[in-house]
């Protein structure tokens, strides 16, 4: 049985690779336990928690039960392969919406619980890990392929048919975080019909300018601070991102390393294991789950890294939906600055851009209340207005 803690490699927008060499440390022993890990010495086992222990907790704490309620984790058959889907919401009247993560091969649904629960009382939510990706890639490593941005597309496709169908929606909404947003952008494209609204978070325009800014934010940043060491390993990486079908694992995760110590992935930390570390303790994933985060997260990045250097939709803003961003103003992972260029050249039905001025990428879990706030002033009325959604609360 395992105990805490459990080791992890990170992915997120191409994270992971920090981690294949090592954890990131900067300069602490990862060896030594943390302050927070240290028992008495004659603490009996007995007392100690196990991750089982603690799953059980959170599970039960956030078990749903309403009697309109929904509650699945479910594999669903989905081109050829089974894919895994979290469906929760407490009540089935209310509008779904579909979260699809970032990455490629970075699932949302193992840290979901640290944020998810109260979009529950006014969504139906599902997190899907795609194909490659978290309990998907863990349940048969060796049937992922293909693993091509259309083939990922078409998956997407079918899932949301799949919803529409199980559940007798016409339309729901479609979120894209990072990686995500651009099967979500693809998706708007192709069926506007199937959506109340598309909602990019850290949206992704244009890799290479993207990658570029990124490089330029940190080592900037390095230089400012004196750091002799990121700037030494960032100019050994220069040019960066260079051409197209150039740009390797190795030097992206150098990119990636200091881009996140200056605050470029979650505003005002250093690294990512305030998430990483969550994950360990989901009631949603087993040890088996956990452990396929890496494998799953390079194998996807192995294969997607090439035609992701190929993107660019700077040219794709004709839209037949509404279109809402939430950016990070200090998103460097994925250029808040394109994303913001490029909404005030799209034509929508109806279109917002919202600024979270203390964000980075991970905007929902770095301002949780305030993205909630937005998704309920902003995006649900329209599937209110629709008829679709639970009655609001008596008020006397």
């Amino acid at each position: 049985m395992r105990t805490l803690p459990l080791r992890i490699r990170i992915p997120q927008l191409w994270l992971p690779l920090l981690l294949l060499a090592n954890t990131l440390t900067f300069g602490q022993d990862a060896s030594k336990p943390s302050a927070a890990s240290q028992k008495p010495a004659d603490q009996s086992a007995a007392d100690k928690m196990t991750r089982k222990d603690v799953q059980e907790i959170i599970a039960n704490n956030r078990k749903i039960v309403a009697s309109n309620g929904i509650e699945k984790l479910v594999a669903v058959r989905i081109n050829g392969i089974d894919q895994w889907l979290s469906i929760r919401g407490r009540d089935s009247r209310n509008p779904i919406l579909l979260f699809l993560h970032g990455g490629p091969g970075s699932p949302t649904m193992p840290v979901d619980y640290t944020f998810q629960s109260p979009w529950e009382d006014y969504f139906t939510v599902v997190q899907w890990d795609q194909r490659g990706t978290g309990k998907t890639y863990a349940s048969d490593p060796k049937g992922q392929a293909p693993l091509t941005i259309e083939q990922m597309t078409s998956d997407a496709e079918q899932v949301v048919e799949y919803l529409q169908k199980t559940y007798g929606k016409k339309k729901i909404f479609l979120l894209g975080h990072s990686w995500g947003s651009a099967l979500g952008v693809a998706l708007a494209q192709r069926h506007p019909e199937w959506f109340y609204a598309y909602i990019g978070v850290g949206q992704m325009i244009n890799t290479q300018k993207s990658e570029a800014e990124g490089y330029e934010f940190a080592l900037s940043e390095a230089k400012s601070h004196h750091n002799v060491e990121a700037v030494k390993e960032l100019e050994a990486i220069a040019p960066y991102p260079g051409a197209q079908g150039t740009l390797t694992v190795d030097r992206v995760g150098t990119q990636r390393k200091w881009l996140m110590y200056y605050g470029g992935l979650t505003w005002g930390r250093t690294d990512f294991m305030w998430d990483a570390n969550a994950w360990q303790l989901s009631p949603d994933y087993t040890d088996k789950d956990l452990d396929a985060i890496g494998d799953g997260s390079l194998y996807t990045l192995t294969h997607l890294l090439a035609p992701l250097q190929r993107l660019n939709y700077e040219d794709v803003t004709d839209f037949r939906c509404p279109v809402f961003l939430f950016e990070g103003r200090h998103d460097y992972d994925v250029s808040h600055t394109l994303a913001a260029q490029w909404f005030q050249r799209i034509h929508a039905p109806q279109k917002k851009l919202v600024w979270f001025e203390d964000a980075a990428h991970m905007v929902m879990e770095e301002e949780p209340g305030r993205f909630l706030f937005h998704l309920l002033t902003d995006v649900r009325p329209i599937a209110v207005k629709a008829g679709d959604a639970a009655p609001d609360e008596a008020v006397e």
